[in-house]
């Protein structure tokens, strides 16, 4: 398999086929669904090569024409764990959405959870050869970053600059073109389980479909949920998924840290099943019509009847009391909280300018969520739903997409990483480059 490096590489060059075409898929490969988009992209924007440093770098118009959802099957903890039947789900949800499309699809950016996230804060500095600063010393700065050693078994998933400095003044965006003697330059570096990125890389293709690109769900999840000010000031995502829950923190409007609790919705769905002694999909039904985590005087009046069709008459007539179905749930609510909360310490979060948390991802929907979460992540907690999409339907519009749709807005706006830029070890004398390069080269 070729290096890192140019596989990324050969991604963005994917990705611009695409939009030479028109067209593209997002594939969002989670626990409980696999749900797909097909974009049109439009307008004169569409053809326009990346001509900036940021989030916005290469903006691009587009609709959703076609979307389609399916009960994801062998994926758990959002990793591949049966090869054939997630191929399956995804084949199905691919080919609804093309049929709503009414266009065939050959290239897709999919995201993924699992994999196990781990952040890394990269600095690199080198001396500008020429007055103004040029791709090449860009290109340079990047190279002097010195990868830190995260073991065997780890692949670079995303590798971007969050932050430039010429001389003394820091918070540049894109400093091509300006005056300075010194150039330094901030890197995030997010690395994940090399088994679970190839399984994933894997069967997109044994779907026939042509990858233009990967990413983090709660990096997506943080993109269409975050609004602007808050990406600027210093906010948090979570999104709680089917299997995990993934954490991201936005600043100056780029992702710094990313982190995945390998707990979500359904382990609160498992509980319940146990706790009643019923089969998981009455277990969903009754956690999504009657869940809640805050119970109230009425709750203990109010009786759930659980059903079944075991064919022993007693059994299936049996009622629970709502106050017993939170006093389940809320527990492992309570655990994942404290969990996100234990990460977000360990970030440092609470350094930031603003502490505010944006709950968003299918299980935030349970009712009362609100009222808890503050207690145990601090008092600036919000529910968030993704940013409305041009033609997205209405049943994707729920926090439980957000992931689906901020992976639309990365497609057509993605941010700049290492690879965009000619990192080439023989055009430099650089010796942490040289490291960098074959460190790529000896691992992919």
């Amino acid at each position: 398999m070729i290096d890192l490096y140019e596989q990324q590489r050969a991604m963005r060059a994917m990705r611009q086929a695409a939009m030479q075409r028109g067209v593209i898929a997002i594939l969002d490969v989670g626990t409980s669904k696999i749900s797909c988009l097909v974009l049109r992209f439009d307008g004169p924007d569409r053809f326009r090569e990346h001509d900036g440093i940021g989030t916005m770098a290469g903006q691009s118009t587009f609709r959703v024409i076609g979307a389609a959802t399916t009960r994801s099957r062998g994926v758990h903890f959002g990793e591949i764990s049966a090869m054939q039947e997630t191929e399956r789900a995804i084949r199905t949800a691919v080919q609804a959405a093309q049929k709503m499309a009414n266009i065939r699809v050959d290239h897709v950016i999919a995201s993924f959870s699992g994999g196990e996230a781990r952040s890394y804060g990269l600095a690199g500095q080198v001396d500008l050869i020429s007055e103004a600063v040029r791709e090449d010393d860009i290109a340079r700065v990047l190279s002097a970053c010195d990868l830190p050693d995260f073991g065997d078994g780890r692949e670079v998933l995303h590798a971007q600059p969050v932050n430039f400095a010429l001389d003394h003044r820091s918070g540049l965006g894109d400093p091509r073109g300006q005056i300075g003697n010194t150039l330094s330059v901030d890197l995030h570096l997010l690395t994940v389980d090399t088994g679970v990125l190839r399984n994933i890389l894997y069967c997109i293709k044994r779907c026939d479909l042509e990858l233009a690109g990967l990413a983090s769900s709660a990096y997506m999840a943080g993109i269409s949920s975050l609004v602007e000010d808050e990406q600027e000031l210093g906010a948090a995502c979570i999104d709680l998924g089917g299997g995990s829950t993934g954490i991201s923190i936005f600043m100056k409007r780029h992702m710094i840290y990313a982190d995945c609790v390998r707990m979500g919705g359904d382990n609160v769905t498992s509980d319940i099943s146990k706790g009643l002694g019923v089969p998981m999909a009455t277990a969903e039904r009754i956690k999504t019509f009657y869940g809640g985590v805050v119970a109230t005087g009425m709750d203990d009046r109010e009786m759930i009847e659980i059903g079944g069709d075991t064919g022993d008459w007693e059994h299936d007539r049996r009622k629970v009391s709502r106050a017993e179905l939170i006093g389940i749930m809320r527990p492992r609510v309570e655990e994942i909280l404290e969990e996100v909360r234990a990460r977000l310490d360990a970030a440092g979060f609470d350094h930031l300018p603003s502490q505010q948390i944006v709950l968003t991802g299918g299980a935030s929907q349970i009712p009362g969520l609100d009222g808890l979460a503050p207690k145990i992540l601090g008092q600036q907690v919000r529910i968030g739903r993704p940013l409305r999409v041009q033609g997205l339907p209405q049943a994707a519009t729920s926090a439980a997409f957000a992931a689906s749709v901020g992976l639309c807005l990365f497609a057509a706006n993605p941010q700049d990483e290492w690879w965009d830029f000619d990192v080439l070890a023989e055009s430099y004398p650089s010796r942490s480059l040289r490291r960098a390069v074959k460190w790529f080269k000896d691992n992919w």
